[in-house]
């Protein structure tokens, strides 16, 4: 009995596992984009290192072997420098900084940001690809919140590196609204589009704010490629059918982001960044994670590389 119950387990583990990926690829076949392609295009594909526990080198030689280009990273404290930029370079990875502040009180937080930010544009190591922004905090003021976009807007003239403020839940851009007030303000703003906060923030798959949603993917210079969902910022598994309808969202969103970017002969940037728990759900009582992240982020990565390359 115990043999055939672990046939019938195995049986139906096997028989749910295609289904599911039956269901992925079917949603990727109905929805493949067909654009023209300048020349200059390129697309550059990073790894997260969030929720990865070994070192830095062992980070980098994993994102290697599975075959990405580069990793994105949080600006790093003085000691940890010579160890990122020694591991790049063993491993011939590209580097995008993620930079950002903490601190409530805003005049704190816009000169630590300044600092940080300052440090990854300037220096002379390795160029970064992009520099991505944890900026501001969705309490401050408009004032004091413009403060950190004209700062970057004025650092990315200077310093010739896309930098780009991210639509994430508690920083500036936390909201569709309230990011258009700076985008109408500020039209040159690069934004990293991480839509993923705004399907949550707003418990919608923003059908009815088409025209903001619109107006921030022409400003969009790199995507966090996760999938959320009205209820949440990271579906437990892409790949399940019950995300169809979030998936394919995501997807035209995306799409629109690189056809602009392949007509125009311009490099196209993702993070795959489907999180460790708590963004990953778990299980209760034992926080054992749903699905694997460091198994479903290569799997973005090879679809993005299937359908944007």
């Amino acid at each position: 009995m115990k043999h055939n119950r672990r046939k019938f387990l195995s049986d139906t583990g096997y028989a749910a596992t295609a289904i599911m990926f039956s269901s992925f690829e079917k949603v990727l076949s109905s929805t493949q984009p067909s654009f023209s392609m300048n020349k200059n295009y390129e697309l550059k594909i990073m790894a997260t290192n969030w929720g990865f526990n070994g070192t830095t080198d062992e980070f980098c030689a994993k994102a290697k072997k599975e075959g990405y280009d580069g990793i994105e990273m949080w600006w790093p404290a003085e000691n940890k420098k010579d160890e990122l930029f020694a591991a790049l370079k063993k491993h011939q990875l590209e580097i995008g900084f993620l930079c950002g502040g903490w601190q409530p009180d805003p005049k704190e937080h816009l000169e630590y940001y300044k600092k940080m930010v300052d440090a990854a544009a300037k220096q002379s190591i390795q160029k970064p690809l992009y520099i991505n922004n944890h900026s501001g905090r969705d309490h401050f003021s408009f004032d004091d919140n413009k403060k950190f976009i004209e700062h970057t807007i004025a650092l990315s003239k200077e310093t010739g590196i896309t930098i780009c403020h991210e639509t994430h839940r508690g920083r500036i851009l936390y909201a569709a609204p309230f990011a258009r007030q700076f985008m109408e303000k500020y039209p040159e703003i690069t934004i990293t589009f991480d839509v993923s906060h705004w399907c949550n923030v707003h418990e919608s798959l923003l059908d009815d704010q088409k025209d903001t949603v619109n107006m921030t993917l022409e400003r969009v210079e790199h995507i966090h490629a996760r999938i959320g969902h009205q209820e949440g910022p990271q579906v437990n598994d892409p790949r399940a059918p019950e995300w169809d309808n979030a998936l394919k969202a995501h997807l035209a969103w995306w799409d629109k982001v690189v056809e602009r970017k392949k007509k125009n002969g311009e490099r196209m940037t993702f993070l795959t960044e489907f999180g460790p728990p708590d963004y990953m759900p778990t299980t209760a009582y034992t926080r054992q994670p749903l699905a694997n992240q460091w198994e479903i982020n290569v799997h973005m990565m090879q679809l993005l590389r299937k359908r944007y390359a």
